[in-house]
């Protein structure tokens, strides 16, 4: 997994956290559901890489 790979997911995991947060602290449930969303999306992305390196792909 290269170093903009990570970050890149890092990134989609905060950004969602944040959405999360601003829509629960709003009642948006859009926004809320985009940010679990997008925790969800980058932390399965990491998973992926990490099972990637492990494997020796890329």
């Amino acid at each position: 997994m290269s170093i903009g790979d990570k970050a890149k997911n890092v990134v989609q995991q905060t950004v969602g956290k944040a959405e999360e947060v601003v829509g629960k602290r709003t009642d948006d449930a859009e926004l809320t559901a985009q940010g679990e969303k997008d925790q969800t999306t980058g932390a399965a992305r990491q998973d992926v890489e990490k099972t990637e390196d492990a494997l020796g792909e890329e």
